[in-house]
């Protein structure tokens, strides 16, 4: 970690890439932490899932866990042997398996799906304290503000929550204008912010900007550790989504954006 350059929110151009650093990591880390660092690259591997499941001969980016090989082999096995191969999640092949079910059903989203079961997976089993709250603030966050979003255009709140836990309970189970959420987390104010923008990639940048200071947080007194090595990887992949933006335009932005939340917004308690 020291060797590696310092990155900030408002970088527009990066000195390493997702793909290097991933390749430097493979020689450096130990068993234990490899398999925290396996649950970064895993939701690559969902994307990459079902865009082979959408089309056979699409181009993957090889940026998970596993080959393109692999990953046909788990679809061929899931829909013809009914079994796991290469010691898949185990979600991923029930995935595969009920693709062809689901993906023509009103309604359907392949990687929201496998987005949520995704979470679901990582929240449960990975070992690794952060990494687990990091993927259910992820997840709270995206019920969140789909919640409003959902609300704010009449549609049926519940058809596009995905999960159990307080949270979601909270927000099915209340009808008060902030679903009685913002009592119990002070940065759903945030949220609501953020839902009422009317720019869609201010609206994403402040989402980011967010989840860049949480990261910031959980590993201020702990920048060797694997906890700092996956908030690096977090960090590089905002990063990596946004470089192609204009580049003027998106300093500007993440500069304002963060001052504001570095003043105003508070992490939740139970994340910290």
């Amino acid at each position: 970690m020291a060797g590696l350059p310092d990155i900030k929110l408002d970088d527009v151009k990066l000195e390493v890439s997702i793909a290097d650093f991933q390749e430097e990591l493979e020689g450096s880390l130990s068993d234990a932490d490899k398999k925290v660092v396996f649950y970064f690259f895993l939701k690559n591997d969902c994307m990459n899932l079902v865009k082979l499941l959408k089309d056979p001969n699409a181009e993957v980016q090889l940026n998970g866990n596993y080959t393109k090989e692999q990953y046909v082999d788990l679809m061929t096995s899931a829909r013809e042997m009914n079994f796991n191969v290469h010691r898949f999640p185990a979600f991923m092949s029930e995935f595969a398996r009920n693709y062809q079910y689901n993906k023509d059903k009103d309604g359907y989203f392949a990687e929201d799906d496998i987005l949520y079961q995704f979470y679901d997976y990582a929240i449960d089993t990975c070992p690794n304290k952060m990494v687990r709250q990091w993927f259910k603030l992820n997840l709270d966050i995206t019920n969140i503000l789909t919640a409003f979003l959902a609300r704010k255009n009449g549609w049926a709140v519940a058809d596009y929550i995905q999960g159990e836990n307080e949270v979601t309970e909270m927000i099915l189970n209340n009808n008060t204008k902030d679903f009685d959420l913002t009592a119990e987390y002070d940065y759903v104010a945030d949220l609501i912010k953020i839902v009422d923008c009317e720019d869609p990639v201010e609206k994403e940048k402040r989402i980011d900007a967010f989840k860049w200071l949480w990261l910031e947080e959980q590993t201020f007194f702990n920048i060797f550790s694997i906890d700092a090595v996956f908030s690096y990887l977090c960090k590089l992949e905002m990063l990596t989504r946004w470089e192609k933006l204009d580049v003027q335009k998106g300093q500007e932005t993440f500069r304002q954006i963060i001052e504001n939340l570095r003043g105003e917004a508070k992490v939740p308690e139970e994340f910290l």
